[in-house]
């Protein structure tokens, strides 16, 4: 005979806790659901936002840029602007390595970020010094590309991310390829041939050492300073540019340029 195992009562203090439970619960998942419903929107635009951009960029590594908010700004400003763009084997290998000793004497060896130039840009800060610039080359791309010029927070946080973009989806080359050609190298001259031409009458591919160290000299203040009529102070920079410039070749730093 099968024995039947009573069921012990529930007592009236769980029966209470049960029904008073079951509210609370209701109200938590309303209060998710609705939270829920005003993160939704916000979650896929900025999903759809990092989409694009990663396509923005992948883009940009195959094509050739029309350009960024500055260059047409100064379109804009000026009627005109003069730019031609090349590919970088129509560039003098001795601008690469001009450009690399005079802006990012490290940008063969990071990916993207000089953190030792940042940390002595911070350091010139605190002591009251002059500010050195510690962004790299990787960085200029990203300001200058898909950016715009006007210092904020919000802008180095973007320019941090197209950052991670173009050193994940570019290779070095083609880093150093954009950045020559959008580079302003004198009011409204931008990109090395345009500058070549303007500066020396000559083809991008055929400057000398000297030329090259002294265009890359006129950065990051090429309205200030001229390349074919240099001052003191540029004809100094010059010299130390293409010291550095043959340094880099020497010790083999401009490897992911060639």
């Amino acid at each position: 005979m099968a024995r039947v195992t009573k069921r012990k009562p529930v007592s009236a203090t769980r029966k209470t806790a049960a029904r008073k439970g079951a509210p609370r619960k209701a109200r938590a998942h309303r209060r998710r659901s609705l939270l829920w419903r005003l993160l939704r929107w916000p979650v896929k635009v900025c999903a759809w936002a990092v989409i694009f951009c990663v396509l923005w960029v992948g883009l940009y590594r195959f094509v050739a840029p029309p350009g960024g908010i500055y260059l047409a700004s100064e379109a804009w400003r000026l009627g005109g602007v003069s730019q031609d763009w090349v590919a970088i084997d129509e560039i003098s290998p001795h601008l690469l390595r001009s450009a690399m000793a005079a802006e990012d004497a490290r940008f063969c060896d990071h990916y993207g970020f000089d953190f030792d130039a940042i940390q002595d840009a911070l350091e010139a800060r605190a002591e009251g010094r002059r500010l050195r610039g510690g962004s790299t080359i990787s960085q200029q791309v990203a300001k200058n590309m898909f950016l715009w010029h006007e210092r904020s927070w919000i802008r180095k946080g973007l320019e941090a991310g197209f950052t991670v973009l173009i050193e994940a989806f570019w290779p070095k080359r083609r880093i150093l390829e954009v950045y020559l050609n959008m580079a302003e190298f004198g009011e409204g001259v931008f990109g090395a041939q345009a500058a070549a031409q303007h500066h020396f009458g000559r083809s991008a591919a055929a400057l000398t050492s000297t030329q090259a160290a002294r265009l890359a000299s006129v950065l990051p203040n090429p309205k200030e300073r001229s390349a074919s009529r240099p001052s003191a102070f540029v004809r100094k920079r010059a010299r130390s540019v293409r010291a550095g410039a043959q340094t880099l070749e020497r010790q083999g730093r401009d490897r992911c340029a060639f």
